[in-house]
């Protein structure tokens, strides 16, 4: 399951459809964008947490869930990091 689809309200805003859109985007630019050090580095963390509200808000992704997506996003991406560099 993505980790946007998650927030039930997300899933009937949305559509699970959109949401795996989304999180297929997602996974593809945070996983170009992580580096070594990104979760020590507080300027690369903050360029990820950029990009990842910028997807959000291109499908539209409800702004009042937004943090929390973001929040769920950054902690997947930590647990996974270590395979992608």
């Amino acid at each position: 399951m993505s980790p946007l689809a998650t927030n039930d309200s997300a899933k009937r805003a949305m559509g699970d459809d959109k949401l795996k859109v989304i999180a297929a985007e997602l996974i593809t630019q945070v996983r170009k964008s992580v580096t070594i050090d990104w979760t020590l580095r507080e300027s690369a963390r903050a360029r990820i947490k950029v990009m990842v509200k910028r997807i959000l808000n291109k499908y539209g992704y409800p702004p009042d869930l937004q943090e929390d997506a973001v929040k769920t996003v950054l902690q997947q991406a930590e647990l996974l990091c270590a395979e992608w560099v």
